[in-house]
């Protein structure tokens, strides 16, 4: 072969071998770049461990489970607890690799090494044997793991940066969005079927996607027979791996440039100016308690990678049988590589992190005021612009909503407006003044000197729970498709069937389901903080009363498009609520001082005289520098009410602009004719919202 040097960031490499090791020519590799890199004429691989005592590269042929080369990193190769190795003349279109390493076995002390085991690089940046979706993997087989090619062409794409006030998040599941044969997608069920939907999600007006979990996993982990229907771990939130794409997602196969079809996906997301999210799972793995398999964490650095306690045994705050030690430095520095990883190398614009208060716990998992992981995630530079969400709770019972350690860089999913507002919308008793304090921001949660503006993500409906129908459809879940007896899913529902269980042939019944539907999406979007909201919810998609629908891959959690036309009149209410909130900066945030001299956001009523829970958002209006005023009523009363409109100056007046009811806007939205408040006092219709905004005539 040619010697030649070779640039990296660690300083020349010579490519020149040094060494032969099992019949293959070697060198010492570049220690600070982890998992398995291609370079001209070879290929570098990097592991560490610090309890191993040697450590194997298996190298297997495509597709099959006999390594044909097993080649011992010489020990003179290691560097502290760093093995790195340049193995010369591999293809590595014509190679899978895996390790094998060799240390102490003592389960009271955390320590597994046993040099029979096959292991999956940590930093894999692809997973072989699991590209088609329901098919598992033989009995006895293992993990491995192939080089990718690094040759994605991005253009000139940018990043749109959408600050978070001005974002609309749309929450959904890759496979679940396009599966069903109605989605009329070339590739339903995958990234690619996604990207065809593109045109769709901007005509709806969202400028964000929050992708469910598209790390490697395997959905056959726990598959069962329940009823004659397989389920599966549909959902995905048990990673294998944390810098591989689920392969089963791509429509084509994508030998050694895994990720392509991802990377196409958000490119073109970008491109109309539409952020992708990704939700991830750093708080477990796929090799639970002591019962689960050994096949990458367990084997490099069990003690390290898990929270143990004193026996050796697994602390569960996930609730899925382990709990990664977030905050040792080895697994602070892998989550901070990975995080960067999926941030350059595609583009990603934000992640949601389930379960993130595990984040914040010490080794011995104690919450922690200043987690150093947090902290770090909130001031790296390269993170800079890459939005944070964290669900701050976790299964160990820590509940961190409004105190979740941020630096003012962390927003949150918020829990208590979900909570508070399903309480409020179904028409509970004495919960209008915590509404109102939820609709304006939440800011006795999130104080705006220690938070800023921008750390309550709202919602009513995600993955877990009812969807928006659902919520009005059933008092009660109805699981037992999971096959758990119905026991599993959280009792805490806090939904109204509005006189009947399910589905029902009663008119009356479902007119108020879909006034109430309205009602939720309207309060949604007239409220400060960022929205999201559960893909299907603007066409009014059932799970049929499964609120925990993780393991069905069906009917059940696919999108049924049919729907869209069955409920347009909803999906263009939706739209319409969603331009409305776009339309109007003083619904988002400050936009100034109205000449008025109102408050930025005031909240008006209930009283004595009105059940009106009224908002009021007065600030600039941005494209003419004139007042822009918006008035959001809320009935949950079941009897008409009248509330007082707020009197303008001359030459100002209030117009309807959204009607939930039906008595102002036929179909809820204005149609050619504009309907304008004359009077300083309207009525509402039982269980409805209306939205006004005022300006110059």
């Amino acid at each position: 072969m040619r010697h030649e040097k070779f640039f990296t960031p660690m300083g020349y490499i010579h490519m020149e071998p040094m060494d032969e090791v099992a019949g293959f020519q070697v060198r010492p590799g570049m220690y600070e770049l982890n998992g398995a890199t291609a370079l001209p004429g070879g290929v570098n691989f990097t592991v560490h461990s610090f309890g191993a005592i040697s450590c194997e590269l298996l190298l297997f042929h495509r597709m099959e489970d006999e390594p044909y080369a097993v080649i011992p990193f010489p020990e003179h190769y290691r560097v502290g607890k760093v093995y790195s190795m340049i193995v010369f003349g591999l293809d590595i279109e014509e190679f899978e690799y895996a390790y094998r390493l060799d240390g102490p076995y003592d389960p009271k002390k955390g320590l597994l090494f046993d040099k029979k085991n096959v292991l999956l690089d940590i930093y894999a940046k692809a997973v072989t044997g699991q590209s088609v979706w329901g098919r598992a993997r033989k009995e006895g087989t293992f993990y491995k793991a192939r080089v990718v090619r690094g040759v994605f062409d991005w253009g000139k794409d940018w990043n749109p940066l959408i600050p978070m006030e001005d974002l609309v998040i749309y929450e959904l599941h890759v496979r679940g969005f396009t599966k069903h044969g109605s989605s009329g997608v070339e590739y339903p069920g995958t990234f690619a079927g996604l990207k065809e939907k593109i045109p769709y999600l901007k005509e709806l007006g969202v400028n964000a996607v929050e992708l469910m979990p598209i790390f490697e996993f395997d959905e056959m982990k726990d598959s069962r027979i329940v009823d004659g229907r397989q389920v599966v771990d549909y959902w995905g939130y048990n990673t294998v791996s944390f810098f591989a794409p689920n392969t089963s997602y791509a429509g084509h196969a994508e030998y050694n440039r895994e990720g392509t079809e991802l990377k196409e996906l958000v490119k073109a997301l970008n491109e109309n100016g539409i952020e992708c999210i990704l939700d991830v799972v750093f708080n477990h793995t796929a090799e639970g308690n002591e019962l689960g398999p050994c096949f990458s964490f367990k084997g490099f650095d069990n003690n390290i990678y898990y929270m143990l306690t004193p026996d050796g045994y697994y602390y569960n705050f996930s609730g899925c049988g382990n709990t990664l030690n977030c905050n040792h430095p080895i697994v602070q520095r892998m989550i901070l590589d990975c995080l960067r990883y999926w941030a350059t190398e595609y583009h990603i614009d934000g992640f949601r992190f389930d379960l993130a208060s595990i984040l914040g716990r010490n080794e011995d998992g104690t919450p922690m005021s200043q987690p150093p992981l947090l902290k770090s995630l909130a001031f790296d530079p390269i993170l800079g612009d890459v939005k944070l969400i964290a669900e701050a709770w976790d299964a160990g019972g820590l509940y961190q909503v409004g105190t979740f350690p941020a630096w003012n860089r962390w927003a949150e999913w918020n829990g208590r407006y979900r909570d508070d507002m399903r309480n409020f919308l179904k028409g509970d008793y004495g919960m209008a003044w915590t509404a109102g304090q939820r609709i304006m921001g939440s800011q006795d949660i999130y104080d705006p000197k220690r938070r800023g503006h921008n750390a309550s993500v709202n919602f009513l409906n995600c993955h877990d729970g009812f969807t928006l129908w659902d919520m009005y459809s059933y008092k009660e879940k109805h699981n037992e498709t999971n096959g758990w007896n119905n026991a599993d899913g959280s009792n805490d529902n806090r939904s109204w069937n509005c006189g009947a269980e399910g589905e029902t042939d009663n008119e009356e019944v479902l007119s108020l389901r879909r006034k109430l539907a309205k009602n939720a999406v309207t309060v949604l979007m007239m409220s400060r903080g960022t929205p999201m909201f559960l893909a299907g919810d603007e066409f009014l998609n059932t799970q049929y009363g499964n609120n925990n629908a993780y393991c069905q891959d069906n009917e059940i959690s696919w999108l049924d498009w049919n729907m869209l036309e069955k409920n347009r009149e909803h999906f263009e209410y939706t739209k319409h609520v969603i331009r409305l909130r776009k339309e109007h900066d003083v619904i988002r945030r400050f936009s100034g001082t109205c000449s008025l001299g109102w408050p930025e956001m005031r909240l008006e009523g209930p009283d004595a005289s009105t059940n009106v829970l009224q908002v009021i958002y007065a600030g600039r209006n941005r494209e003419n520098s004139g007042d822009d005023l918006v008035l959001l009523a809320v009935n949950v009363y079941w009897e008409e009410q009248e509330f007082p409109v707020p009197v303008l100056p001359y030459g100002m007046g209030w117009r309807v602009e959204a009607d939930t009811s039906g008595w102002y806007l036929k179909e809820g939205v204005p149609e050619e004719e504009e309907v304008r408040v004359l009077e300083s006092r309207m009525r509402i219709a039982p269980r409805s919202v209306l939205v006004l905004t005022g300006g110059n005539i």
